[in-house]
């Protein structure tokens, strides 16, 4: 176990997490929502600082990023645990397991030996993902430290719950982060994923005056959140802050405890698309759903394709230092 950061003591030995937005008071034994921060005499700590579940080397594609260093590898680590509970949650054998299993299975990964297995192959960042970031914000902090140190760059793949606090905290060492925004209505989010929307908007707000790098996913569920009116909710809120930051709109699977509904129909992901493009937005993409379209970068001015992809693989980038031939500029890093 490691103690835990951003939390202070209250009485009767209870402690205050202000890691995530649900703010855990956490008495004497107990642990927080996430299963993974418990309260020890006073004190809290991490149980997954030295509980590396997965590393990987992924295309940042993956992740997915499509305007953050386009065709790079990205070594990409998780802990066990989240602090949401969705009902359709895709890697639910490693992100539930403390609270299903009431486990935490992993190997001691320090932080040293993270950068170094990134050096080792060529990666261009480090990506904390598979899982929620914020739950092992320990260990990624004082990995992503270190990485910076070494020149390698780091990214978050997350739900967004993350407390103001503690962006604070680690936004100097972060470069990039793609943000699910898993739909429009607080019922949607209060009854299928166990958090409130308004926490996530706000958070996505602070990426964007954090000036990290920002792309969002929505997971299309069908008799969930593939209304059109609340694709159109979240198409305008991404473009009330930036029409160019990108939005993934992607295909859902039955898995986990959401079983009951089909794969989402390929005209729901173009139905998506064409609602963001038709709000102002520059960049939306088509995603778990190689092949059908949608997934190419093109120029919102001269209609180029710039960067070509199939699934989580660029198979042709046409950009020069991020300009279009028709001299636009195309946002986002390393492009």
């Amino acid at each position: 176990m490691k103690q835990a950061s951003l939390w202070e003591p209250l009485e009767d030995k209870k402690v205050y997490c202000f890691l995530c937005g649900h703010r855990c008071r956490i008495r004497d034994g107990a642990m927080g929502v996430c299963r993974v921060r418990e309260n020890k005499d006073g004190i809290l700590y991490s149980l997954v600082y030295d509980k590396v579940i997965a590393g990987h080397i992924d295309p940042i594609e993956k992740k997915p990023l499509f305007h953050f260093l386009p065709g790079s590898g990205s070594y990409s680590i998780a802990a066990p645990g989240c602090n949401f509970k969705c009902l359709f949650c895709q890697n639910a054998d490693i992100a539930q397991m403390p609270r299903d299993a009431e486990y935490i299975a992993g190997e001691p990964l320090p932080p040293e030996s993270i950068v170094k297995e990134a050096l080792k192959y060529g990666c261009e960042s480090i990506s904390y993902t598979y899982t929620e970031p914020t739950i092992f914000f320990e260990l990624a902090f004082d990995t992503a430290k270190l990485a910076h140190e070494a020149g390698i760059k780091n990214v978050f793949v997350t739900n967004g719950y993350i407390t103001p606090e503690a962006l604070k905290t680690i936004a100097p060492y972060l470069d990039a982060a793609n943000i699910d925004l898993k739909g429009f209505s607080a019922d949607f989010y209060l009854k299928v994923c166990g958090a409130k929307l308004e926490l996530v908007l706000d958070a996505i707000r602070n990426y964007c005056e954090a000036g990290i790098w920002i792309e969002l996913t929505t997971l299309i569920i069908p008799n969930h959140n593939d209304s059109e009116d609340e694709l159109r909710g979240i198409a305008r809120f991404i473009s009330s802050l930036n029409p160019e930051i990108p939005w993934h709109v992607s295909r859902f699977h039955p898995t986990y405890r959401l079983t009951d509904q089909p794969p989402t129909p390929l005209s729901t992901l173009s139905l998506a698309r064409n609602t963001g493009m038709d709000e102002g937005l520059k960049y939306v993409y088509e995603g778990n759903a190689p092949g059908h379209g949608g997934e190419d970068t093109i120029c919102p001015a001269c209609g180029r394709v710039l960067i070509a992809r199939r699934g989580n693989m660029m198979t042709g980038n046409y950009l020069k230092n991020g300009v279009c031939e028709c001299g636009r500029v195309i946002p986002g890093v390393g492009l």
